[in-house]
């Protein structure tokens, strides 16, 4: 395998990193390329391809809040420059070290900043209300009536070997009085093993011409109780979803018995022998 092929191999395990583990994945493959500089300026695609998918977040210079670094933040022209609304700064993100530099003023529409503020106002309640550490961040679209709603929650506990990311995204259209989103989530488990659950959920919810023509403070609230139920009914759909694994999938894949065919009796169970005496000792198992 020559070095640009290693390269392509090292980029598809960043792609496919579980939350909050990409360090140790760009770890482990320096081991394969074996070349720092070369590792970092080949994955470099890669590693921006993941954040920005990821909605990875960082601390914005000069304010007391994190941002979400996604497409949406990215403006326009510029490729490693993105778009704080809530402080209306941009800065300059590094993919390497995520870390954010070099914030600037940035001029906001004034026609859109109103519905903006107090959409991202409702979404800031919200994630209060129901996200542990959770970001979020609210765009304008330029001269549309569109609004970006971007929210990420993440949780480590590598400690106990299970790291999860929620990542839910909607479109805001006003003049279509609708709201397209999708609920991305990924855990990994990896006790004595490697589990991960990578799913996703659209959806469509039509906004009633009430919520579009009230003041940009109500109209934001109802649009957020609408996000809250549906986010709601698909995080039970989950949990049911949970209960079933462990009260069907998870038994279907265990041994209901012994090779034998025969219950345990666990009464005699200390006088059992191991190996091929107690495979061959089939008398001492009970029928019952």
């Amino acid at each position: 395998m020559d070095a640009t092929e290693r390269i392509q191999a090292a980029s598809k395990f960043l792609l496919q990193a579980p939350p909050g583990e990409i360090n140790d994945v760009l770890n482990d493959v320096r081991n394969i390329i074996s070349d720092d500089e070369s590792l970092q300026d080949g994955v470099l695609p890669a590693l921006r391809e993941y954040n920005l998918a990821q909605f990875t977040t960082v601390d914005v210079p000069g304010a007391d809040h994190q941002a979400i670094v996604s497409e949406a933040a990215r403006l326009p022209g510029e490729d490693e420059r993105f778009f704080d609304p809530r402080s209306k700064t941009s800065f300059v993100f590094d993919h390497l070290t995520l870390e954010a530099a070099d914030a600037q003023p940035v001029e906001i529409d004034a026609d859109a900043e109103p519905f903006r503020a107090a959409l991202e106002a409702a979404t800031l309640s919200y994630l209060q209300a129901h996200f542990h550490d959770g970001v979020a961040s609210v765009f304008a679209v330029t001269g549309s009536s569109k609004f970006f709603v971007q929210i990420v929650a993440n949780k480590y506990n590598p400690s106990n070997y299970w790291s999860g990311r929620w990542r839910s995204e909607y479109v805001v259209n006003l003049d279509e009085n609708r709201v397209d989103g999708k609920v991305l989530v990924n855990v990994h488990y990896y006790e004595q093993g490697n589990v991960q659950l990578s799913t996703n959920h659209t959806s469509s919810l039509s906004l009633p011409s009430a919520v579009v023509t009230s003041a940009p403070g109500p109209s934001a609230t109802k649009i957020l109780a609408l996000i809250e139920d549906e986010e709601g009914q698909y995080q039970t759909s989950l949990n049911d979803t949970y209960h079933e694994m462990g009260e069907k999938t998870f038994k279907g894949l265990r041994r209901a018995l012994p090779m034998t065919r025969q219950k345990l009796d666990w009464d005699k169970v200390l006088g059992y022998k191991l190996g091929a005496e107690l495979s061959a000792s089939k008398g001492v198992f009970g029928s019952s």
